[in-house]
């Protein structure tokens, strides 16, 4: 609660009969000039001032913000709430469990451990694809999602009960992001404090990177890793620098045949040549009123992938219809209209806040896209696709022959011609084996299903094409077209090629609703997209198993073969551990590639088949026309179906409702439970600080390259038979069937540890020199505790040098934990034994993720790498100048020495530099001398 008002902003606001107690910003000189996303955060510290963490100095300092300087004035930002999906938010309820019992034993009140912010958790990360392409996929797929999380989802329903101001949106429901701008998300927040009715900007972290989404609703948040939410939770301010922020205009308009999804990969390209990382967004301009409040959605989810702290839009006439058409209430709706009328954060494109930087994209120059093989930023034009396909082959597939090329084998209509067989079929393949761009062998693998289709696969064969949660469901123009150009295939004869996986996953259940009432869910059916879930699914890698037949001819012949999928996220080994090349595109791409089957394929001169008549049919034949799809959003789409979804948002089903749920303030753990463990964090923690010490003698774990995401550290997606966290869950009666995702077990830390820096990419390439030389991929490295120093699982290795003792560092390339937020990329490395990692340069959540669990992030001195200072892993490394922080100094660089060891080449020089210490803010160090967060919190809490 706010003690100290500097500026005298408290104020009253009344709309209709309610009076609210705001806090105006025009007492701040300066205000006017500000975007929009700092009048927010100036909002929030004239409402927290403190005196001590928040000051009358930051005020001031964020009212005279000097647009073109660098970021040095460090801020405390509070969130109104805190809103998670379950696999980042079950750690989070873990370790606030954990607390309570902490806070016993050290002599406090269990209840004391409660969320201070209201925080909402969404369970949407859980449902795997199992089962598609069938009517009865979607009850089949939750049925098998509430056998395997059993455990998780008793423990949060227990959760959900235990704590005050938690609330579950539960199972089968929708994907956070979507539930978040439809729902949970006020624009404008109302709420008692200390008797008074306050309103104030709604803003939020969320446990999921994407959490930018609701930026398009006007909502100030972003992803934060699980370990800066729980702060969030427990009343922590957010440590931040006050950002830079690149001001975005747009003009001119969407043309026709280009979708939302286009535009957004443009802006990611964009941006990401720009360089965002570390600084807000904001659209501003005329043209942001003709953007549609679900393109807006579309762009902010997308925050992450370019690299930003958020993506802004303002709040405006689109924004108060977007909350009308979801369903909120008339009060509400006046509610944020005057307050942001009042407050200056009503968009008036007349008025142009200062920038640090300026960017700009006429709208109507856009054109068709998809990204990829690997990463979002990576765009192709549609127009080039086959073409960038055959070059990228060449890194994924062995340089020698031609490629096939499927198009030709499906020119048929989809009946086959008279005395047409599947042997002809592969004939019919030889006759055009040499067609295409050389320097690639080709595969041409025959397959035939259990149900009796035969086909031919090859490099580049579209083996999954998944309409997936996020980015794009959340978006009727896209989900439509998609749902209209596939009732045009169908009208045409034209179907999906039998080997493509293909899933349909809602983000909300008003998708469905608009689809029924369109009759689109019957001509997406029929090229065999059914509903697979209502969850994150195929982003991130609960694809569920490919058709069996085709994986295994993938597996037997190492096929390149592609997914393509209307999310955000495309890195390496993500989607399916079959699948080596996988690509972003909207919606109704993600059909035409059904249909194609090949990213081999040119939409502009090949058909994707013949119609009942003989006659070719070509992509543009069967694009749906902005004004069907407009038709449509507007005879199937109500205010009432958002009301009606809604207003059973936190109940859940039977299932939810009869899982049987431990009570009681403290829980009872399972001892057998292999999905929900207690945490280790407070074990034998006392009250009294243990000073910060340099690190001696330590091994290197890992020396990695540019670009290592948190994907790359952190444990996701399936658990491979013969890793040590397979182990584990073996020598604890899991059965491999069972075995369930890194993700869904991410309440046992054992699994967790076990499973970080295990990805099947990940290329340690200390590991090279006991390989001759050669690029090994996988979670291992070098055992320097064993005879030789021979190659470890990471797990195994990390034992070893924690039962002698040795402290354990990683030396990473540029951009080290980009990707998603995930606390586990950090808590894993800790509980490795690492207590350093220096590279060249971090990712923003990492390096504030690796402080928050007591890992010291460094960096080489500014142009060196570790290569380049002949570093290669074998050393033994000290790393001094750390223990000024016992006397509240934080130390600019600290001296690193690293020593040759028996392992090292005979020749080599012991190397030292000086690192530089990116323990960032007062709050920082902070964390860093308490060990972590939790037990900063725990300690102030008691």
């Amino acid at each position: 609660m706010s003690t100290v008002d500097s500026f005298g902003a408290k104020s009253t606001l009344t709309v209709g009969s309610t009076d609210y107690e705001i806090f105006r910003i025009d007492t701040v000189p300066g205000y006017d000039k500000l975007p929009f996303s700092l009048k927010v955060l100036l909002e929030n510290l004239l409402r927290t001032e403190d005196g001590a963490n928040v000051t009358k100095a930051q005020i001031e300092a964020l009212g005279s913000w000097d647009a073109a300087a660098e970021p040095d004035t460090e801020i405390q930002f509070t969130p109104a709430r805190v809103v998670m999906q379950d696999f980042t938010g079950v750690p989070c309820i873990v370790d606030l469990a954990t607390m309570r019992e902490a806070v016993t034993s050290l002599g406090g009140d269990p209840n004391r451990i409660n969320p201070l912010s209201p925080a909402e958790m969404v369970i949407d990360h859980s449902v795997i694809a199992d089962l598609f392409g069938t009517e009865n996929a979607l009850e089949r797929n939750v049925e098998i999602e509430y056998e395997r999380n059993g455990e998780r989802y008793q423990f949060l329903r227990w959760g959900q009960t235990a704590f005050d101001d938690f609330k579950v949106v539960p199972p089968g429901t929708g994907i956070v992001h979507q539930v978040n701008i439809e729902h949970l998300a006020k624009v404008i927040y109302d709420r008692q404090v200390g008797g008074v009715l306050r309103a104030y900007p709604d803003t939020c972290v969320g446990t999921d990177s994407h959490t930018t989404m609701v930026n398009g609703l006007g909502v100030l948040g972003w992803g934060v890793g699980g370990i800066e939410a729980e702060a969030a939770m427990l009343g922590q301010p957010v440590s931040m620098l006050i950002p830079r922020v690149v001001g975005f205009k747009l003009t001119g308009d969407i043309p026709a045949g280009v979708t939302a999804t286009d535009v957004v990969l443009t802006i990611t390209d964009m941006l990401r040549k720009h360089g965002v990382v570390g600084k807000f967004v904001e659209f501003y301009g005329a043209g942001v009123a003709s953007v549609p409040l679900a393109n807006r959605a579309t762009i902010g989810n997308m925050s992450p992938e370019f690299g930003s702290t958020a993506a802004m839009f303002p709040i405006d006439d689109v924004t108060l219809e977007y909350l009308r058409l979801t369903g909120r209430d008339e009060q509400a709706v006046a509610l944020v209209e005057a307050y942001a009328k009042e407050q200056a954060l009503w968009h008036d494109a007349d008025n142009e806040p200062s920038f640090s930087e300026y960017l700009e994209l006429d709208l109507s120059t856009v054109v068709p896209s998809i990204a990829g093989p690997k990463r979002p930023q990576d765009r192709i034009l549609l127009s080039q696709a086959k073409e960038q396909f055959n070059s990228d082959l060449t890194n994924y597939a062995d340089a020698d022959h031609d490629l096939v090329d499927l198009t030709v084998a499906e020119s048929f209509p989809a009946s086959d011609p008279p005395g047409f067989t599947p042997e002809d079929e592969h004939s019919h393949h030889e006759h055009h084996h040499h067609s295409h761009a050389p320097h690639t062998v080709s595969k041409p693998t025959a397959v035939t299903t259990a149900g009796g289709a035969s086909f031919t696969l090859d490099h580049g064969s579209v083996a999954l094409a998944a309409i997936t949660s996020c980015t794009n469901t959340s978006n009727p123009s896209v989900m439509i077209a998609a749902g209209l150009l596939a009732q045009k295939a169908l009208e045409r004869g034209l179907k999906s090629k039998p080997w493509v996986k293909t899933t349909l996953g809602p983000g909300s259940k008003v998708v469905t609703d608009y689809y029924e009432k369109s009759g689109l869910d019957k001509a997406l059916e029929g090229l065999g997209f059914f509903t697979v879930g209502y969850g994150c699914t195929i982003c991130i890698g609960n694809s569920g198993p490919l058709i069996e037949e085709v994986s295994a001819a993938i597996n037997e012949n190492d096929l390149a073969v592609t997914a393509v999928l209307s999310g955000n996220r495309n890195f390496e080994g993500r989607i399916s551990p079959d699948v080596k090349m996988n690509y972003l595109a909207s919606p109704p791409l993600v059909v035409a590639y059904a249909l194609a089957g090949s990213m081999n394929f040119d939409f502009e001169t090949d058909p994707l088949g013949k119609d009942q008549n003989g006659a070719d049919v070509f992509l543009k034949d069967i694009w749906p026309a902005p004004d069907e799809v407009q038709e449509i959003i507007d005879s199937s789409i109500s205010r009432e179906q958002f009301i009606k979804q809604y207003a059973t948002v936190f109940d859940g089903d039977e299932r939810w409702t009869s899982l049987p749920t431990p009570t009681g303030p403290v829980f009872e753990w399972d001892v057998d439970s292999t999905y929900v463990r207690k945490a280790p964090y407070f074990d034998g923690m006392t009250m009294d600080l243990t000073p910060v010490a340099d690190i001696h003698g330590a091994r290197v774990l890992a020396t990695l390259g540019d670009s290592v995401t948190t994907d790359h550290i952190s444990p996701a997606g399936n658990i491979k038979a013969g890793t040590p966290a397979a182990q584990y869950l073996t020598e604890h009666g899991v059965a491999q069937k069972d075995f369930n995702s890194y993700g869904s077990r991410r309440g046992n830390h054992e699994v967790m540890i076990r499973g970080t820096f295990a990805n099947i990419r990940l290329k340690n390439l200390l590991v090279s020199a006991v390989n001759d030389g050669a690029i090994v991929e996988g979670g291992f490295t070098r055992d320097f505790t064993q005879e030789g120093g021979p190659q470890s699982f990471i797990y195994d290795a990390s034992q070893n040098y924690q039962a002698d003792g040795t402290p354990l560092v990683i030396f990473g390339g540029k951009e080290y934990g980009s990707g998603s937020s995930r606390d586990w990329a950090a808590k894993g490395t800790s509980l490795l034994g690492v207590k350093a990692v220096i590279t060249e340069s971090f990712e923003r959540i990492h390096r504030s993720n690796l402080i928050g669990m007591g890992v010291v992030p460094l960096q080489f001195p500014a142009g060196s790498s570790w290569e380049s200072l002949g570093l290669d892993g074998t050393e033994i490394v000290s790393i001094e100048g750390l223990e000024q922080l016992n006397d509240g100094v934080t130390p600019k660089t600290v001296k690193v020495t690293a020593a040759p060891s028996e392992f090292s080449a005979p020749d080599k020089q012991p190397i030292e530099f000086d690192a530089v210490v990116r323990i960032d803010t007062p709050g920082e160090a902070d964390y860093y001398r308490n060990g972590g967060i939790l037990q900063y919190v725990l300690r102030s809490l008691v």
